[in-house]
């Protein structure tokens, strides 16, 4: 464990709901977790105990909040969850936090499987809608102008992200045609709690977090993650955006959580010390920014800034990530007035120090 991990309290150590289990971790509140083909190999799910008003009175059952990709492994864990862990209660909604494919893949599958509705953010709905869709701007060859603008040269590399095209679409096949939006400051009733929804930005266009201030108990989703930092990245469809600062401004409000929160994120384990864990996010990304303006003493493209922000190698799924990220904090310290960006003669764009610095 690292000094940083050290710092927070698993509440449950290293015990973890092994594959088609379930593991309760607070009141009417359950883990479990699903596979993923990549680095990051797995996503935690959960199950809330819920009950709504049907035509025959109250019916009780659970509430589902994220996915998995879709694909027949995970389906195959979804039946077996089904089977063996609703005590004959239906699933009563899904819920998704964002549009990423481990976290909405299934959706339109769930929703059919149960008859439910998918609640999510207005946002994480139309660009889940989008690039399932593949449509221009979103779809995965989108990325290769964007990175070729930013100093991406290596043929090999350019081929290998121009293949993408249906990445996204082949782990998120369908999103339900209709949805309920969820909003910032709303509270959802779910069994006999509340749980208010904390929208987050900078990772996913409106990321919906879960609070429920009677338990102390926050669904963070992938806003705050006890192990790595979130990503955040400058896409192709937003080529002008500044994610760490949004992603900064959004980590604030999680401080007015209860210091005894316990966080249950999308990977890694449940933990506790949020107020902790948001300050050494904040500190990275200080030291990202202080790393990054120190290298643009002599402009760099964000290709260049890559090596210097992530000293292992990278394959190209990894790279897009790193890419997006790199400039990412190339933005942010351009939009704060300490970089200027300027465009060569050969379209490539570079950042520099402004003279004032």
């Amino acid at each position: 464990m690292n000094p940083l991990e050290s710092r927070l309290d698993y509440l449950f150590g290293d015990v973890m709901p092994q594959a088609g289990e379930i593991m309760q971790v607070a009141p009417g509140v359950y883990w479990l977790r699903m596979g993923l083909p990549f680095a990051l190999n797995h996503i935690n799910l959960w199950l809330l105990e819920d009950e709504m008003e049907g035509n025959d009175g109250w019916v009780r059952g659970w509430t589902i909040v994220d996915c998995g990709i879709a694909n027949e492994a995970t389906r195959a864990a979804w039946e077996d969850i089904f089977a063996k862990h609703l005590g004959g209660r239906p699933v009563l909604r899904v819920i998704v936090t964002h549009c990423h494919p481990d976290h909405v893949g299934l959706a339109d599958w769930l929703c059919a499987r149960w008859n439910v509705s998918l609640w999510m953010p207005a946002a994480e709905y139309a660009f889940a809608r989008m690039m399932s869709a593949a449509l221009p701007g979103v779809e995965g060859t989108a990325v290769v102008p964007h990175f070729r603008r930013h100093g991406l040269s290596d043929p090999e590399l350019i081929e290998k992200i121009g293949q993408r095209k249906n990445y996204y679409p082949s782990l998120v096949p369908a999103v339900p045609h209709a949805y309920i939006r969820m909003q910032d400051g709303d509270v959802l009733r779910i069994g006999k709690r509340e749980w208010r929804v904390i929208t987050g930005f900078g990772h996913a266009p409106e990321h919906a977090a879960l609070y429920c201030s009677d338990i102390s108990v926050l669904i963070s989703g992938d806003m705050v993650l006890p192990r790595i930092s979130t990503n955040v990245s400058v896409f192709a469809i937003e080529p002008e955006s500044n994610p760490v600062q949004q992603y900064l401004d959004s980590l604030a409000r999680y401080l007015t959580l209860s210091m005894d929160t316990l966080v249950l994120p999308s990977h890694g384990k449940p933990f506790r010390g949020l107020h902790e864990r948001v300050s050494q996010l904040q500190n990275h990304h200080r030291e990202r920014l202080a790393e990054v303006l120190h290298a643009c003493s002599t402009p760099r493209t964000a290709a260049e800034i890559v090596p210097i922000m992530f000293s292992r190698p990278l394959d190209s799924h990894q790279l897009t990530f790193a890419l997006g990220e790199a400039l990412a904090h190339l933005h942010k310290l351009w939009y704060d007035g300490t970089l200027r960006r300027r465009c060569g003669a050969d379209g490539v764009i570079r950042f520099s120090v402004t003279r004032s610095n």
